[in-house]
């Protein structure tokens, strides 16, 4: 039987040895939670929480989501999937497996123990929006057969899951729509355009634009990120999302790389390539629900960000310090 919810629990995250994943897992011990951390180590990292190990209250799993497991917890945050586009571009239909057969062997394993369940989702499930600022109730514009249609499809199909286990078998879900997120512990290859930006000019190499520079993202910070995962898990149970988190700061890739410069001291010159397939001209979060249901909204500016993933790759070697 689950313990009750505000009590210390045993928690289950799922890709906790990722980018994002090791954040949460460095978030629920310090709030005194038991963690078990799951990871088949294709795109993440020991490193991210090697810190961790000696924490008593700290475990790893290395198994991959795509098998059932089965196993004694209060509450699972599902994480597991390759999330930049040279990942899940790299073995796609393991990248659709993880998504689509990762959630149905999570929310089995919830459905059994009848706890509440996380899911990651993306802003990918919007596509290339024609509704902007994205809000929860748009649909997307999503190509199905497209080179970044095994992660877009892959989430947008996992949250048809969650939500017909939680209409069919009255599952507690918690649905989250992650925006652009950067911070410490990023891959520096994972082809992210913070971490590329900031590699690049650390270097010295090009910074590269693609398309004309204009089409814009916006950037929420780990730490915020992390706590809007915190307030809707532990929201009421009716509150099932899907939710939009990320920062509605909207900023142009031609402003992000001219801070980039301006922040490392580097010489790197602008390179423009052609625009990638189905590159999304616009991303930016209507986070209206997160404001009124959850209390939240991001905290940490785009240049306070900067300073300490600028600061973390310097400490790994990239550039001078």
């Amino acid at each position: 039987m689950a313990r009750l919810y505000g009590s210390s629990k045993r928690i289950l995250v799922t890709g906790g040895a990722g980018f994002l994943g090791s954040h949460l897992c460095d978030r629920l011990l310090a709030d005194g939670h038991e963690v078990i951390c799951l990871d088949n180590f294709f795109t993440g990292d020991k490193a991210n929480i090697t810190h961790l190990l000696p924490d008593p209250k700290f475990e790893l799993l290395r198994h991959d989501v795509t098998f059932p497991l089965f196993i004694e917890v209060d509450e699972i945050f599902n994480l597991a999937c390759p999330a930049s586009p040279i990942h899940y571009q790299h073995d796609p239909v393991q990248t659709t497996k993880t998504s689509v057969h990762g959630a149905i062997n999570m929310l089995g394993l919830a459905k059994r123990l009848g706890i509440r369940i996380f899911q990651a989702s993306t802003s990918e499930v919007y596509g290339d929006p024609v509704v902007h600022p994205q809000t929860e109730e748009y649909w997307g514009h999503v190509n199905p057969i497209g080179l970044r249609s095994c992660y877009d499809e892959g989430k947008r199909c996992a949250e048809t899951l969650f939500f017909d286990y939680h209409r069919q078998c009255g599952l507690e879900i918690k649905v989250a729509r992650i925006f652009n997120t950067y911070g410490p512990r990023m891959h520096h290859a994972d082809g992210r355009v913070v971490s590329n930006f900031i590699v690049q000019a650390l270097t010295g190499v090009p910074i590269t634009l693609y398309g004309d520079g204009e089409q814009s993202r916006s950037f929420c910070f780990v730490s915020d990120l992390i706590e809007g995962f915190v307030r809707l898990m532990d929201s009421p149970g009716e509150i099932t999302g899907p939710i939009n988190l990320g920062n509605p700061v909207e900023f142009s890739m031609r402003q992000l790389a001219e801070q980039v410069l301006a922040k490392t001291g580097s010489k790197s010159e602008i390179k423009f390539e052609p625009l990638p397939s189905d590159d999304p001209r616009q991303r930016q979060p209507d986070i209206g629900k997160a404001r009124s249901l959850l209390g939240w909204e991001p905290t940490v500016a785009l240049a306070d960000g900067l300073d300490h993933t600028i600061a973390y790759f310097r400490e790994r070697g990239f550039g001078a310090a």
